[in-house]
């Protein structure tokens, strides 16, 4: 943009207000506030009296990037000169304030809009301030703007207090999360799906299953609970270890209509896996097969893995070939399912052909499952083959985990099982030659 400028300049053509404007938008929105200001003076230097689409975007740009004594000292200027602000300037000083917790000259801004015939801004509006401040981890902020709306007459939505309840339960403030449902009952707001949804993955994230229960109980009075809903219990129940539980609210789920989606279906048989229930997860991804039930890569490759850790290689590798026929891609995680699980069971070679099928297919293994396969092959004493894999680490986007480390320390220090072939490793690697 500067380049067109300056060319403009050497051709003798003498840039307008337009032009000004466009070229200090464009800084705004990259960010580059302070080159923003100096075309604003270059600007004013050469006569050009600023419009309030100037005002407008300097003023948000600085209010974004917490300048706001910059963006007060412009809006003071436009005044003084006779540029009347508009809701875009109120909005943009509003937002800045309420970002850094200054509500008291956030409420100053919103009375002196409204002085001045312009209404203040809507819920929308705030509700993204809110958002972005949850996000942050900054929910008692967030919960002081709903107050603030509040005063203004502004009536907050269903959607002020989902993201409320929300916030409160990342942050484990579960006491919190039930007080905005009192707030939005003392206001006339009945919660929905998303309002108990959300309370009762809290509770369940926290720990708290019998309240989680007492809400869903609530809810089933009130509100038909959702697919996303059925999947939070699933999943809290699943992570608690009540597998049974667990399997009796996906029964009644299949039973009472409610939609079940791939990531129910992924949620119910990862569950079943991680508290080695492999034999009932296999069963039931045979049943989805025959009911031509549409699976994605991530449950294939929970399944392969559960194959494996039961030893039904055969069916593991049959589930691999038939990965391609089921119109899914294998991703990496599938090769690093494969790869890992053939080198456990002995099958060094197939595995580095796995390996290599897998860099054929454009799947760069990442750091992790590097790490993994030298510290199987360590232990199992293919430091030649380690080695190998060792000599991939570049210490940017792979690099060495403690884990790692922590096991060359035990093999090959001066009192390690396999001392004698540390000169099998990359040079690198072989300072620890002596390490006790």
């Amino acid at each position: 943009m500067v380049d067109l400028y300056n060319s403009m300049s050497s051709n003798g053509i003498v840039p307008n207000r337009q032009v000004f404007n466009i070229l200090i938008d464009a800084y705004a929105k990259r960010g580059m506030t302070d080159e923003a200001m100096l075309i604003f003076t270059e600007m004013r230097g050469q006569g050009l009296s600023p419009d309030v689409c100037t005002y407008s975007t300097l003023i948000s740009a600085l209010s974004r990037t917490g300048r706001l004594a910059d963006a007060m000292d412009r809006f003071s200027q436009m005044i003084s000169i006779g540029i009347q602000p508009d809701a875009v300037v109120y909005q943009a000083l509003i937002q800045g304030y309420c970002t850094v917790g200054d509500l008291v000259k956030a409420k100053v801004l919103v009375s002196e809009m409204m002085n001045r015939g312009i209404p203040p801004p809507d819920i929308v509006f705030f509700n993204s301030i809110m958002t972005s401040l949850c996000k942050e981890g900054r929910v008692t902020d967030a919960h002081s703007i709903l107050d603030f709306v509040i005063h203004f007459g502004v009536r907050p939505s269903i959607s002020t207090f989902n993201l409320l309840i929300d916030g409160y339960c990342l942050v484990g403030k579960m006491k919190k999360a039930f007080g905005v449902l009192d707030t939005m009952a003392s206001v006339d707001i009945e919660p929905d799906d998303i309002s108990y949804s959300a309370i009762i993955n809290g509770c369940f994230k926290n720990g708290r299953i019998d309240d989680g229960f007492t809400i869903f109980r609530e809810m089933l009075k009130k509100v038909k609970p959702t697919t996303v809903t059925y999947n939070i219990i699933l999943g809290g129940l699943f992570c608690a270890g009540k597998t049974v539980a667990a399997m009796k609210m996906f029964h009644e789920m299949i039973e009472s209509g409610i939609t079940v989606s791939s990531s129910t279906y992924r949620t119910v048989l990862g569950g079943l896996c991680r508290n080695s229930c492999e034999d009932e997860a296999i069963t039931l991804f045979q049943k989805l097969g025959a009911m031509n039930v549409k699976l994605d890569i991530a449950i294939l490759n929970t399944m392969i893995n559960a194959m494996f850790k039961l030893q039904r290689r055969e069916e593991a590798n049959d589930l691999f070939s038939a990965v391609s026929a089921s119109g899914l891609v294998p991703n990496a995680s599938t090769y690093g399912v494969m790869i890992k699980n053939l080198l456990r069971e002995g099958s060094v070679e197939k595995a580095e052909n796995m390996f290599s099928l897998m860099e054929k297919s454009g799947c760069a293994p990442d750091s992790r499952l590097i790490n993994d396969i030298i510290r199987i092959l360590l232990k199992k004493g293919e430091i030649v083959k380690a080695g190998n894999y060792m000599s991939k680490v570049d210490g940017r986007s792979i690099s060495l985990e403690a884990s790692t480390t922590s096991l060359m320390i035990r093999l090959f220090s001066s009192e390690g099982k396999y001392r004698g072939q540390i000169n099998l490793l990359p040079v690198k690697y072989q300072f620890f030659d002596g390490v006790s």
